[in-house]
């Protein structure tokens, strides 16, 4: 039986790609996170993803964005601040399910081991990314919280 092979490229975020990749965290935020939002907590996640500072540290290498592609079409985003702090990880509705999710984390990780000699990663992960956040060997570090209307549950993985 032939194995698989994984149609996506992951790799660094080129600065060209910044828009395209916060289209793309808006775009799923709305069509899976934003129900589980007031109007607070949608307007702080627009507020961030538009953020100008936000934008200076990612082109100052603060703030680093891994990206993955299906052919020429981005598909999805992980981005990493304060050096091991998962900040956005979002994949296209039509490629959830295939892999990306679980590649981008993947990239990250070992950038973060190889790369920072970092040994643990931490996210505050939404409420729809909970339990893929746990498939992949996150734990919590404690219970739901809520800041500027947003909802999310802490976790980290050792790597």
């Amino acid at each position: 039986m032939e194995e698989a092979v994984f149609p996506y490229k992951i790799r660094m975020a080129y600065k060209e790609e910044w828009e395209d990749a916060m289209s793309l965290a808006w775009k799923t935020f709305l069509r899976f996170e934003a129900q589980d939002y007031g109007a607070e907590g949608v307007k702080s996640f627009e507020d961030f993803i538009t953020d100008h500072t936000l934008y200076r540290m990612f082109l100052m290498g603060v703030y680093q964005m891994f990206v993955a592609f299906y052919g020429d079409t981005m598909v999805g985003l992980i981005s990493l601040r304060s050096d091991s702090h998962i900040s956005l990880l979002f994949v296209d509705a039509d490629h959830h399910r295939q892999g990306v999710g679980r590649a981008l984390i993947d990239r990250l990780c070992e950038y973060l081991r190889t790369e920072m000699g970092i040994s643990r990663v931490t996210v505050n992960a939404s409420p729809y990314g909970v339990g893929f956040y746990h498939r992949l060997g996150f734990t919590d570090l404690g219970q739901e919280q809520v800041a500027d209307g947003i909802r999310y549950t802490p976790m980290e993985l050792q790597l």
